[in-house]
């Protein structure tokens, strides 16, 4: 397959209209991407307080290396839970980091150049057949594994792995707190990670949120293998759940961004569900059915303390 760079972006402002008519319009919107972070970035000393805003910048600088507990479930496996002790799994991607950083939207951009480069489409053929394959599998990745012998690693290299998180991402001490005391409250036995990106990209996140030594392990997306198996699949919410040494489902707590992945821990009797939804616009339509379904709605992660008083 072939291995061409598909990231052409100047991160630099461009100083004249000349250069940006250079630039295709997945060029464009990436740099918008970056410029808005940078931006964010630059208004924090504005809207945090100063005590929260050293905190942040000592921990930007003292990233906490990644050091999970069972950091290799296959020489290493944890023990099995107790009946009565409860595990706490965490989606990474708009969940523990805010949707509103757009990273889900710039790697649409790199998934969408990996199919008009790779499969020789144009932008409206390269839209439909990633959003079909989004649609069918579960992950555009699959499609392109299953009926193009894409290499997923190669993919990912390209996409998840090029992402330019390190400009986008800061640590985060208030989520880093939450996890503290929820950890410190002896009412979790374990809090793990359960991801449908491969590894090297969740291992990056939780580093560069300042998160990388909180987890006691991770279930991930393992694009080594074939077919790939991902959330909201049945087989992958028993992976996670036999890799995490769960031994109930009623002692566990689950929290993800995606409306399809939260009904599927329903649907497998996983214990408690939360949704955190960031923005209006991914409310679900259904949304005066969760009662019933026993889903809980967060619209800050940090609410977990409300939502789950009795872990705290």
């Amino acid at each position: 397959m072939a291995s061409d760079n598909i990231h052409s972006t100047p991160l630099s402002t461009c100083d004249s209209s000349a250069q940006l008519n250079l630039l295709s319009d997945d060029d464009i919107k990436e740099r918008e991407i970056l410029i808005l972070n940078k931006n964010s970035q630059s208004n924090l000393s504005l809207l945090l307080s100063n005590n929260l805003y050293s905190e942040l910048n000592y921990l930007k600088s003292n990233l906490p290396p990644v050091n999970l507990t069972y950091s290799n479930i296959k020489i290493n496996p944890p023990p099995i839970l107790k009946n009565d002790e409860k595990i706490f799994f965490f989606d990474i991607d708009n969940c523990l980091y805010k949707r509103s950083t757009k990273i889900h939207d710039l790697m649409q951009i790199y998934i969408h150049k990996y199919f008009k480069s790779h499969l020789h489409l144009n932008d409206n053929e390269a839209h439909q057949l990633h959003m079909f394959y989004y649609k069918q599998y579960g992950l555009a990745l699959e499609g392109l594994v299953r009926l193009h012998k894409v290499n997923a690693m190669d993919y990912n290299n390209l996409v998840d792995d090029a992402l330019p998180l390190d400009k986008i991402l800061l640590p985060n001490p208030l989520l880093r707190n939450l996890l503290l005391k929820l950890k410190k409250s002896g009412k979790i036995k374990r809090l793990w990670l359960f991801t449908n990106a491969y590894k090297n990209h969740a291992l990056r996140v939780i580093h560069l949120l300042g998160l990388g030594d909180l987890f006691d392990g991770l279930t991930y997306c393992n694009y080594n293998n074939f077919p790939l198996i991902c959330k909201p699949m049945e087989k992958s919410f028993q992976i996670a759940f036999n890799e995490s040494g769960s031994l109930n489902n009623s002692n566990i707590y689950f929290i993800d961004d995606s409306e399809i992945n939260v009904k599927a821990a329903r649907k497998f009797n996983w214990g408690k569900i939360i949704h955190y939804v960031e923005l209006d616009s991914d409310l679900p339509n259904d949304l005066n059915t969760y009662p019933a379904l026993d889903i809980h709605i967060i619209r800050s992660i940090l609410d977990i303390e409300k939502v789950c008083p009795e872990l705290f």
